[in-house]
């Protein structure tokens, strides 16, 4: 990226920007009369083994859990962006400046969804657990190949993107409130994706074939690291139904249950960024192979 591409890229982000208490202000009530996923990713509503309510519950959870992940993983995009830009702090200003608003508004984030967390748990009246600690999940995916989370910071991106365009905007059942949360944080997640190129591209330059597969090899296991923490999620998700709705599950229920969920949360996190078309052309404009690669492991998490 160039000069005068990073400072376009400051200027649209700065045109989105948003504060916290205009998108989520202190005091805020969300409806639980309401879902807040949607269906392509709680899938909640195929299952027989639970009733309406349930089933309400259950997406509800999800959708606590579904920014509490993402929680998670700015946990480590901060520091990564940071520290990414921390050699060249005096190379470029408009490089530092679009970084530093990238890194602040993951920090934004961070706060938005605890305030969002602090809201759900007083409204639903139910504790709901979250895989953690942040701090040591953060340590583990940055002790990877800097060009595999870089991958994964993007794939995160376009994620966020699709998720919001294709199922969120114009689903009308979801609660209002959550769902202009969700507005918000994709509008700044979009300016954020044309840095995050620039970063895969940069931490790939004057790589050879087997380089650039060792970065894709690093993306794949945090995926993996990643896959396991969301199958430890769906038990938790279920211990929260079973406190919210007062039902213990049987064996067979909960073995079902786990099942579906586990590979919805599996799209939701995994298969949906990898999958993407936007993604997959960076990875290939890296190494064609590469890109082939993935598009034959991606299906598993659909």
């Amino acid at each position: 990226m160039t000069a005068a591409t990073f400072e376009r890229t400051l200027q649209s982000s700065q045109r989105v920007n948003w504060k916290l208490d205009e998108v989520f202000p202190q005091g805020s009530r969300l409806d639980f009369s309401r879902r807040f996923l949607p269906e392509s990713l709680a899938r909640v509503d195929a299952t027989a083994l639970l009733s309406a309510d349930e089933r309400l519950l259950l997406n509800q959870i999800r959708g606590h859990t579904y920014l509490r992940i993402f929680g998670l993983v700015e946990e480590f995009i901060l520091p990564f962006v940071l520290d990414y830009a921390r050699p060249s702090l005096d190379s470029d200003d408009w490089r530092t400046r679009a970084l530093l608003q990238f890194a602040g508004e993951e920090a934004k984030h961070i706060q938005l969804f605890k305030r969002f967390s602090d809201a759900f748990e007083k409204g639903f009246g139910h504790k709901c657990e979250t895989i953690g600690p942040p701090q040591a999940i953060a340590a583990k995916v940055l002790s990877h190949d800097p060009l595999g989370v870089a991958l994964v910071i993007l794939h995160i991106e376009w994620m966020t993107q699709r998720h919001f365009l294709d199922a969120v905007t114009d689903d009308e059942s979801l609660d209002p409130l959550f769902k202009s949360l969700l507005r918000n944080h994709w509008r700044e997640e979009a300016q954020h994706a044309q840095l995050d190129t620039h970063m895969v591209e940069a931490l790939a330059e004057g790589r050879d074939e087997a380089g650039i597969a060792a970065g894709v090899d690093a993306y794949l296991s945090i995926g993996g690291f990643l896959d396991g923490g969301l199958a430890q999620q769906v038990e938790l998700d279920l211990a929260a139904l079973e406190r919210a709705s007062g039902r213990k599950l049987s064996g067979a229920e909960r073995a079902e249950l786990v099942k579906s969920q586990h590979q919805a949360n599996r799209w939701t996190y995994l298969g949906s960024g990898m999958s993407h078309q936007e993604f997959l052309a960076t990875v290939g404009r890296l190494s064609p192979a590469q890109r082939t690669r993935l598009e034959g492991i991606a299906p598993a998490f659909s």
